[in-house]
C-alpha cells in the first residue's frame, strides 16, 4: 500500500511532458488556440445568419461543441472508473478525476450558453425543460463527485467511492440525448443525423464540425 501511494504521489507531482518547439514553445497549445480562432471565424463569418433567430443562433456552434465534449469527458470517467474497479490501478482514478473536472467546466459553459440563447429565443433564462433539467442533474452529480474525491482522499477507498458515482452519473448522458424524443421539449429534435439528410445548410454543418474539432483539441490539451 505504501509503495502504491508513493508511486501515485510521484505521478501527481511530475507534470506531463508536452511537445515543444525550439525555445520551449508549447506548439500543441498554439494549435489549440489557432483552432479555436478558426472556430470563431467560422461561427461569425463563414456561417450564415439564421433567418428567424438572427445572430444569437451563432451560440449554437459552441453550445453543441461544449455539450459533445461534456459527453466525451464523462464518458471517459465512465470507462476509466470501470477500469479502476476491475484492475484497482490508481492511474485510472487519476484519468477519471481529471476528465470529470474538465467535464464539469464544459457542462457549466453548456448551461451558461444555453441560458443566454434561451433568453433570446424562449424569453426566459431557464425553464424546466427535460433536456435542461437532465443536464443540470448531470452537472450536480459530477460536482458531488469532485467534492467526494476532494474529501475522500486519493487512496483506494476514495477512488472506489468516486468510481461508483462516476459510473452512475454517466448513465444520465443517454437520457439527456434522447430526452427531446421521449418527452415534449423546447429543444429541437435531431437536425444533422436524420432521415432524408441534414436539416441545416452545409456551411452550418461545417462550422459545427470545426467547433467540435477545436474543443476536442482543447479537451486533449487539458487532459495532458
Amino acid at each position: 500500500m505504501e509503495v502504491e501511494q508513493l508511486k501515485l504521489q510521484q505521478a501527481v507531482s511530475q507534470p506531463a511532458t508536452r511537445p515543444r518547439l525550439a525555445g520551449g514553445i508549447d506548439w500543441f497549445g498554439w494549435v489549440v488556440v489557432l483552432s479555436l480562432g478558426v472556430a470563431l471565424f467560422a461561427a461569425f463569418i463563414l456561417a450564415p445568419t439564421e433567418r428567424l433567430q438572427g445572430n444569437v443562433q451563432r451560440i449554437f456552434y459552441f453550445h453543441v461543441a461544449l455539450a459533445y465534449l461534456a459527453y466525451v469527458s464523462f464518458g471517459i470517467v465512465f470507462i476509466t472508473s470501470i477500469l479502476y474497479l476491475v484492475k484497482r490501478d490508481l492511474k485510472y482514478d487519476i484519468w477519471a478525476r481529471s476528465s470529470a473536472e474538465i467535464g464539469v467546466v464544459f457542462t457549466t459553459l453548456v448551461l451558461a450558453t444555453g441560458m443566454i440563447w434561451g433568453r433570446q429565443v424562449w424569453g426566459a433564462f431557464w425553464s424546466w425543460d427535460p433536456k435542461l433539467t437532465t443536464t443540470l442533474i448531470l452537472w450536480l452529480v459530477y460536482v458531488v463527485y469532485l467534492m467526494l474525491r476532494g474529501y475522500a482522499g486519493r487512496d483506494h477507498r476514495g477512488a472506489a467511492f468516486g468510481a461508483v458515482v462516476g459510473i452512475i452519473g454517466a448513465l444520465d448522458i443517454p437520457i439527456i440525448h434522447f430526452s427531446v424524443v421521449w418527452w415534449r421539449s423546447l429543444h429541437p429534435g435531431p437536425t444533422v443525423i436524420v432521415a432524408g439528410g441534414p436539416a441545416m445548410p452545409p456551411t452550418m454543418i461545417v462550422t459545427m464540425l470545426i467547433a467540435i474539432f477545436a474543443f476536442t483539441l482543447l479537451y486533449i490539451y487539458l487532459m495532458r
